[in-house]
């Protein structure tokens, strides 16, 4: 008996764009089963926080993370947003390794940014696209502890402590933490942390699955002029050796020196992508090519 209707087949556009999207859903089941219920920590920052279409990509990301199963944590960057903040009060930025030199000045609009502006409009960006969110941009919460990382640096903080239970009884419930790089100390200061470096602690503290840096570059190259040296993979003990050669641009230092903390305090995986690529977090969840350059432990083969 037949139905009357002919056997589907490729050729047809509308069904070979409905196969093509239910062969990526297969593909990606393995990565959904082994990652469903890990946290992954995302430092959020460059392009995907500006651009609006990579903004809405981001948070859809985010979202679909949580929906399959996934404990997403975001914790957030603001250079540029603080650099322009700092011009209008006619204060000029100084850089030191990376580092932001954070005078008292300074660290009021770092303040005033991070957690009065950029926190809680992230926050509305992923409850706008279905997640729901909570932001962490109060120093009274004792989310972060720091103490002074260089007096050169000034309220520059080094990250001694990390309370994670209020990390953890929303990721129970199914919210995504947003954290503001912003801690307090035990001298009664409160410090200005890289994101990258509270990124790096977070995903150590909370025993992450992986810690993804979304960034403006396709990941990390053994030779910054040459497009064509870029590291797909790589180990612990070579991250060391390329950080050693002096080779890595003053930028990128904290985002490699916190991967290799985390690394050695136990997180498994570290990522740097593309963030001004569409969907950056879910090609490399999801899919067995992944993207941008991934640090994993151990030694070299």
């Amino acid at each position: 008996m037949t139905t009357g209707h002919t056997a589907p087949t490729p050729h047809r556009s509308r069904i070979a764009s409905a196969m093509a999207k239910a062969r990526v859903l297969t593909e990606a089941m393995p990565y959904i089963r082994e990652f469903a219920g890990k946290t992954v920590v995302i430092k959020y920052g460059g392009s995907a926080m500006v651009d609006d279409t990579l903004r809405s990509s981001f948070a859809r990301d985010i979202t679909l993370l949580g929906l399959l199963g996934l404990r997403p944590v975001v914790v957030h960057g603001g250079g540029p947003h603080i650099s322009r903040a700092m011009a209008r009060a006619d204060i000029e930025p100084r850089w030191v390794r990376g580092l932001r030199v954070t005078d008292k000045a300074t660290l009021g609009v770092v303040r005033a940014t991070l957690a009065g502006t950029i926190n809680p409009d992230i926050v509305g960006l992923l409850e706008a696209h279905g997640a729901d969110a909570t932001g962490f941009r109060e120093l009274d919460n004792s989310l972060l502890v720091a103490r002074q990382l260089h007096p050169d640096l000034g309220f520059v903080g080094e990250i001694v402590g990390v309370n994670t239970g209020p990390i953890h009884n929303l990721l129970e419930q199914g919210v995504v933490p947003v954290v503001a790089p912003l801690a307090h100390g035990p001298d009664g200061n409160d410090y200005n942390i890289n994101a990258d470096t509270a990124a790096g602690a977070l995903a150590a503290a909370l025993e992450a699955r992986k810690l993804i840096y979304l960034t403006d570059v396709e990941g990390l190259y053994r030779d910054l002029d040459d497009e064509d040296s870029l590291i797909e993979a790589m180990f612990l003990d070579e991250l060391r050796e390329l950080l050693a050669s002096g080779s890595v641009s003053a930028g990128m230092l904290p985002k490699l020196e916190s991967c290799i903390k985390a690394l050695e305090n136990g997180v498994p995986q570290a990522h740097i992508l593309d963030g001004r690529i569409q969907h950056a977090v879910l090609l490399e969840v999801f899919t067995p090519e992944g993207i941008g350059t991934m640090i994993t432990p151990g030694d070299r083969w």
